[in-house]
């Protein structure tokens, strides 16, 4: 699963955002991960360790 996920990859998160998506778009790829909720269009930042554990799988590269 590591580095299989690039910048504009839509990726599945293991638990759901509160509104209800667990897809999200990853909108920076450097020591942290910013990842964009493809449904209410939040933005959350996770430093890379905590975005591995969390990463459900890559759909789209």
């Amino acid at each position: 699963m590591k580095n299989s996920y690039k910048l504009g990859s839509k990726v599945i998160m293991k638990k759901e955002h509160p509104c209800g998506s667990n897809m999200w778009t990853i909108t920076r790829v450097g020591v942290d991960i910013k990842i964009k909720c493809d449904k209410c269009g939040r933005e959350i930042m996770l430093d890379r360790i905590e975005f591995e554990k969390k990463l459900k799988k890559v759909v789209e590269e």
